[in-house]
């Protein structure tokens, strides 16, 4: 299997661990605290995420960038110069974020809540900014590790180290939030407030891994500057002008779909109760910017860590203008996407009252798992927009990727309320999916005009995973149809696990089987698809 392949399916291996861990932790913790507590967990979050990028401003993939380019040139030792200077960078930008965020809590808090009256008032949104704050002390130190790895090719710490960050931060967060309401009498806020404080226990957790790591990685990399017949010699004020050059894109495609939240989190309460409809709103956001969105954002997972064992590998063949493999690269990599994410989009948007019903409560379903519904198929855009970006780095084109992240943006915060009057979250949805619908289509020209590149392959292909997933919805309507005269899945929680482990089943085995057969899975993976083969020589 090629490198590329075997990097993505380790980091997507682990970002899908890592997110069905932030996807199964929500139903505990929704028990624990409610729609209330869930709504006021993302609306501290998104803030948080959105200075994670903005105090990392791009460097720990731009370090990848950099370092896998040199490497390719033969120069060890400015990648590892570049990793201490940035280490220190990192360090410095954290504290000041941390700051910045920790003071300014109560402004973000006012902005983003109207009225002192309802289920959640911004002293409250400002408490739980301040306890996740902390994390951002630890964390951009610690992820410019992680981006030199990936620039050596070596995905292992990324992927460990993310993995046990999110167990010790999942682990803390429930335990944490149930001994504050459940032993202590704490209120909602509170324990909210720790499960957003248990970020930077995660951090220091993945620190330790990462620690461990870099004893045992060292030695080799000092071997490798030891034998190096290649030197650069850059003035330090060169080596962060060359880095900003590629971290700046960086920042923006990180921030991406936090920024689409957080319009949505400062235009959803105000537009829902002018619309009239105020009893619904803190339901709605707490299923479009957290409880639904950690489920569709399971499958782009491939896209995550597709995009990050791409891009060391794509700098190093556009480095060397070896235009075979860079063609080759782009074209498996959408194609990994699309035989992924559209079947697993499409069978979330099927299943969404089961899922969502199976998952948090039945409650409402009616407009918990037709809001699912609509968000389902945005998970392919967002997949999109990560690999897309990710290419366009990896060619020395990361300033459109800016450019058109930014358009979509600005489509987003011009049609967000208007969509949300007349249409209710769904109109939120519906921003969404325009703004990453634009950037997603202005990617994909700008790659190629810039590459003279054809997607005339991934798109026959991309029409043969349409019809198979055409396919596998009609069984999974089939198996619906025929199974609601015996299970009572639309009133008991049982019958709506039953269901959705029957959909779930029939429907992937299904659609694999199809995939498998047409050939399709080993064109797209050269004959070597993942976990398949050695399946075969194990027999």
């Amino acid at each position: 299997m090629s490198n590329m392949l075997r990097g993505t399916m380790l980091l997507s291996g682990a970002s899908f661990l890592s997110r069905f861990l932030g996807m199964i932790f929500v139903i505990p913790f929704f028990a624990i605290v409610g729609t209330t507590g869930n709504a006021l967990f993302v609306y501290a979050y998104t803030p948080y995420s959105i200075f994670i990028s903005l105090s990392t401003v791009g460097i720990p993939a731009a370090v990848s960038k950099f370092v896998s380019k040199y490497n390719a040139l033969g120069d060890y030792q400015i990648g590892m110069r570049m990793f201490r200077t940035g280490g220190v960078l990192m360090l410095a930008t954290g504290i000041v974020a941390f700051l910045v965020m920790f003071l300014s809590a109560d402004l973000i808090g006012a902005q983003q809540i109207k009225g002192e009256d309802g289920p959640i008032t911004s002293q409250d949104i400002a408490f739980v900014i301040r306890m996740v704050s902390f994390a951002l002390i630890v964390i951009p130190a610690m992820s410019i590790v992680r981006g030199f790895f990936q620039g050596n090719q070596s995905m292992g710490p990324t992927a460990i180290s993310q993995t046990i960050e999110q167990i010790v931060r999942v682990i803390a967060i429930l335990a944490g939030s149930y001994i504050i309401v459940n032993y202590f009498n704490g209120s909602i806020t509170l324990a909210v407030g720790f499960a957003a404080f248990a970020a930077l226990i995660g951090a220091l957790a993945a620190c330790l891994v990462l620690f461990w790591y870099w004893r045992k990685r060292k030695p080799f990399i000092d071997k490798q500057i030891a034998k190096q017949t290649t030197t650069h010699d850059f003035r330090t004020i060169d080596l962060f002008k060359e880095l900003f050059r590629y971290a700046g894109p960086f920042v923006l495609v990180g921030l991406a779909i936090p920024l689409y939240q957080l319009v949505d989190q400062f235009t959803f309460e105000p537009a829902m109760v002018a619309s009239g409809r105020e009893a619904l709103w803190t339901t709605e956001i707490a299923v479009i910017n957290n409880l639904g969105h950690k489920i569709i954002i399971i499958p782009m997972t491939i896209a995550t860590g597709l995009s990050m064992a791409m891009l060391p590998a794509l700098t190093n063949a556009f480095t060397q203008n070896d235009q075979t493999t860079y063609t080759r690269l782009i074209n498996q990599a959408l194609q990994v996407i699309m035989v992924f994410v559209i079947p697993a989009a499409a069978g979330i948007a099927i299943l969404s009252d089961e899922i969502f019903g199976s998952l948090f409560t039945l409650e409402d379903i009616e407009i918990t798992g037709s809001l699912m519904a609509w968000y389902a198929p945005v998970a392919l855009l967002f997949g999109l927009i990560t690999v897309t970006a990710g290419m366009l780095q990896g060619v020395d084109q990361q300033n459109y990727a800016v450019i058109s992240l930014l358009g979509g943006l600005l489509v987003k915060i011009l049609f967000n309320s208007q969509f949300i009057h007349l249409f209710g979250g769904k109109g939120a949805i519906l921003g969404t999916a325009l703004a990453a619908g634009i950037a997603v289509c202005l990617n994909l020209a700008r790659l190629k005009r810039s590459l003279d590149f054809s997607f005339k392959q991934t798109m026959k292909r991309t029409m043969l995973i349409l019809i198979f997933t055409g396919m596998m919805c009609f069984v999974i309507a089939v198996l619906k149809f025929a199974f609601g005269f015996f299970l009572p899945f639309e009133e008991e929680r049982w019958a709506t696990i039953i269901m959705l482990l029957i959909g779930v089943s029939a429907g992937g085995l299904f659609y694999l089987f199809l995939a498998y057969k047409s050939t399709l899975l080993n064109h797209i993976f050269n004959g070597n698809i993942p976990g398949l083969n050695r399946l075969k020589h194990k027999k």
